[in-house]
């Protein structure tokens, strides 16, 4: 089912401060611009790598479910690994089967890729956070 690696999901108190970070210490050389995305609580880009990118997730608003995070990591950190399937149902389907909680309402919302995806529950996960992503029709990998 887990296809490859699309992203890690950072997060931060400032995407402007980490991108530099990226940029200048790590010397990344393309970064996508920040957005909003409201519906989710976050402003996001991303850093553009040669095999995967970084997702850069700041708090949008004061209901941002990044806030709870940062209150316990406040220099930010490691907050997902998302990996892409080919068929988000099938995969959520299958994860329930198996036992594992899928977050939220449990079904598909749109992602920053634009693609359906969902979260699985650290404590399913190996204590870390999984967010699987419909694989992008046009992936260019």
């Amino acid at each position: 089912m887990i296809g490859r690696l699309n992203h890690i999901g950072i997060a931060t108190p400032s995407i402007e401060e980490s991108v530099k970070l990226y940029t200048e210490v790590l010397g990344a050389k393309s970064v996508t611009p920040k957005f909003s995305m409201p519906e989710q609580g976050v402003w996001v880009c991303f850093v553009n790598l040669e095999n995967s990118q970084i997702e850069l997730i700041e708090p949008y608003g004061e209901n941002s479910p990044i806030h709870g995070f940062l209150a316990k990591n406040p220099k930010g950190g490691q907050h997902h690994v998302c990996f892409e399937v080919a068929d988000i149902i099938a995969a959520r389907d299958e994860m329930r089967a198996k036992g594992a909680t899928i977050l939220g309402t449990g079904e598909p919302r749109i992602g920053a890729h634009g693609t359906p995806i969902i979260f699985v529950h650290p404590k399913d996960m190996g204590g870390v956070l999984v967010e699987l992503m419909e694989s992008p029709k046009d992936a260019h990998h």
